[in-house]
């Protein structure tokens, strides 16, 4: 049997269907003793932090210093056995399609002594940029596994850089695609391999750093594992790695099956197609519980697109992983997991499953965050306590250009993400200015740091006020950041990002956030509004760039949160006096604005909630082109539009967009009008009998 054959299928390329009752795994049985297990168990918890603290203090690469990375164990399959206790959410999922995709290029060509490298989404990783590093581990000469680690590099090449390019037809204009490829044979550094792929980037010294410094990550790996193997014995490691999956997966199947039966639909959306007439782009969620199994379909979505918002499988399966696993926040994760919920994606083609060559850099704020998000949404419905509205989506801004201020003017990157707002919560608000549901545990860059790796002077970095989403919860504020290159040459701007028409949604009553979009010179003659995506736009060393994150969508009847709340909101500077009238009904009174003392008007206050109640669904009908000259008028702004009237335009000249008014009207009618003038209380109640019944 050929090797090609031999390794065929064992990726399912995100395209699964729920295994039968009688091959779902319910009593967990171990061949090891109980301590053994747990201590093996966690062992492969620590093995794999240890790997993180490695890449931590050995990398090049600012951008992985901040934590964008992650590290896995697999079996000899590739089976994910152990993930980091501090990973990204987006790499969940990814690393066993990628070992797997190792796996069935070398066959029984991997020897002790090889490193592998992969990047390939179309491989089951998730965008170019994120870049692994996989060795093989024997012990006296059998493989016992694959160790793993990941890590986001700032630049892959292509026309843009940062690599993400929004012209981009194919992955071709995006960046170098790494098919698996060994780096290391036989323990040789196969230096000329290394320098191929590094040439072909912006930052080759950054580049071989961090291959070497991911690469010593896995070996930690392989010491540990040989060090278990010498005390335990090789048998008992690999039954201890079969074991921990199925420990996960009984645990899972168990908490599924404590769960109502049922089917429950999703929808969320991306911007837009550059290339079609203006309008948001569906992804669509089938959700079924059946016994103890859960099962995903995401095969009703959108065609994929002409930008690089699209995800490959890989991307899209670690999205309803990762929101899945925020779920079960106590349970490990390995790929035990994956037989308890399982994905189909739907055949190549979709938005969610973006064939070859598609572009798909931008999966991260395309479909991931569209996906996580909805599984919030769908598991609100069966788990109505962790109920928590739409976080900001992830965005990236890249500042590139060659950097005089260093002889042979290399090119220097500044590469940053912003904080956020996450949703409001059953009973809780939301959290402010916090990284990504992309990776939580994301560190927000340094500024210093930043300023001394690259010519780019941070100006304002703070609080949006009123852009948590109103709600009987509100959500969590977003951030605004700005700043402007003080020298250098050949100086253009990137920005990755969505949901500058999608806007930020609330649940079960909650209103919006505000639109993402970046400013040039706000406020200035000069000001010019660039939108949420765009790539390579030239720029001077006066041009100041500023952009907001938005926050979480707020959860719950902005109209029933307590107006004390609302005063202290207005106290601490998170909502105006005009918006806490506008959005909350609540009228506040200034008794000493340098103290920060306000006290509520509860008649006024009675009388202004009474009257929005009787006009707020009015609101939504109103003539969309009228909304939008008062707007271009300077009558309303942005949050009008979107809060009270449904309407969205281009932000920067006021022009109506029909079609996305259209569709976003009428995704609040379905989210927010039916569960007004309800307490959170009740609707939870109500979520809880929709799920019996279902």
């Amino acid at each position: 049997m050929s090797n090609s054959n031999k390794y065929a299928g064992l990726s399912d390329k995100g395209i699964q269907h729920p295994p039968l009752p009688a091959d779902r795994k319910t009593v967990f049985k171990t061949t090891l003793d109980p301590i053994t297990f747990e201590v093996l168990r966690n062992a492969f918890v620590n093995i794999v932090d240890q790997m993180a603290e490695q890449l931590l203090r050995t990398c090049y690469s600012f951008v992985i210093y901040c934590r964008d990375f992650s590290s896995g164990l697999s079996d000899p399959q590739g089976n994910l056995v152990m993930q980091g206790t501090g990973d990204i959410a987006a790499h969940v999922g990814t690393l066993h399609y990628t070992c797997k995709a190792v796996i069935e290029a070398f066959g029984d060509d991997i020897h002790p002594g090889d490193v592998f490298i992969i990047n390939d989404p179309f491989r089951g990783g998730s965008h170019f940029n994120d870049t692994r590093i996989l060795r093989p581990m024997f012990y006296k000469g059998e493989l016992i596994g694959y160790s793993q680690a990941n890590g986001h590099w700032a630049d892959m090449g292509g026309a843009a850089p940062g690599s993400f390019n929004i012209t981009a037809l194919d992955h071709m204009g995006e960046g170098l695609r790494i098919t698996p490829v060994r780096v290391w044979s036989k323990g040789v550094w196969l230096e000329d391999v290394a320098r191929m792929i590094a040439a072909n980037t912006r930052n080759p010294g950054d580049v071989i750093g961090d291959m070497q410094a991911q690469a010593e990550a896995t070996a930690v790996a392989e010491r540990e594992i040989i060090r278990l193997c010498d005390k335990y014995g090789a048998e008992t490691i690999k039954t201890a790695f079969q074991e921990v999956q199925d420990y996960v997966e009984v645990l899972m199947r168990a908490r599924l099956a404590e769960l109502p039966d049922g089917t429950w639909y999703a929808e969320d959306y991306i911007d837009q197609d550059p290339k079609l007439e203006e309008g948001l782009i569906p992804i669509k969620i089938k959700f079924t519980i059946d016994g103890n199994h859960a099962h995903y379909d995401l095969s009703g979505s959108h065609p994929q697109i002409s930008t690089f918002l699209n995800a490959a499988y890989g991307g899209s399966f670690a999205g309803i992983v990762a929101g899945t696993k925020y779920q079960f926040p106590d349970l490990p994760l390995n790929s035990g997991l994956y037989r308890a919920v399982t994905v189909n994606v739907g055949e190549p083609g979709t938005v969610v499953n973006a064939d070859w060559p598609s572009p798909c850099a931008g999966f991260c704020s395309g479909p991931f965050e569209k996906l996580m998000n909805s599984v919030f949404g769908l598991w609100a419905e069966i788990l109505p306590e962790r109920t928590m509205g739409c976080a900001f989506n992830l965005e990236y801004l890249l500042v590139g250009g060659r950097d005089t201020r260093i002889k042979g003017r290399p090119y220097f990157m500044w590469y940053d993400w912003m904080a956020g707002g996450w949703g409001g919560r059953n009973g809780r608000d939301g959290f402010n200015a916090t990284a990504p549901v992309f990776g939580a545990q994301y560190g927000i860059q340094p500024l210093e740091g930043q300023e001394r790796l690259a010519p780019v002077l941070t100006k304002c970095h703070d609080f949006v006020q009123d852009s948590a989403g109103p709600g009987e919860s509100r959500g969590g504020l977003g951030a605004e950041k700005g700043g402007s290159v003080f020298e250098g040459e050949r100086i253009v701007v990137s920005y990755c990002c969505d949901r500058e028409r999608s806007v930020t949604w609330g649940m079960w009553g909650g209103l919006p956030s505000i639109p993402h979009g970046v400013w040039l010179n706000k406020g200035t003659e000069k000001e010019r509004y660039l939108g949420s995506i765009f790539s390579n736009l030239p720029i001077e060393l006066d041009d100041v760039f500023t952009r907001p994150s938005a926050g979480g969508g707020g959860v719950g009847d902005p109209l029933l949160r307590d107006p004390q709340l609302v005063c202290e909101d207005v106290a601490d500077e998170y909502v105006s006096l005009e918006r806490a009238r506008i959005d909350y009904g609540v009228v506040i009174s200034v008794i000493d604005r340098d103290l920060a003392q306000y006290e509520v008007d509860v008649e006024a206050t009675e009388r202004e909630r009474q009257h929005i109640a009787a006009a707020r669904l009015g609101w939504l009908d109103e003539n969309a082109e009228t909304i939008a000259a008062d707007y271009r008028a300077g009558k309303l702004n942005e949050m009008d539009c979107i809060r009270q009237y449904g309407v969205i335009l281009d932000w920067g000249d006021g022009t109506l967009l029909p079609n996305t008014t259209s569709q976003f009207r009428q995704m609040l009618k379905r989210r927010v009008v039916p569960y007004w003038g309800k307490t959170l209380a009740v609707l939870g109640k109500e979520a809880t009998q929709r799920s019996r019944a279902a």
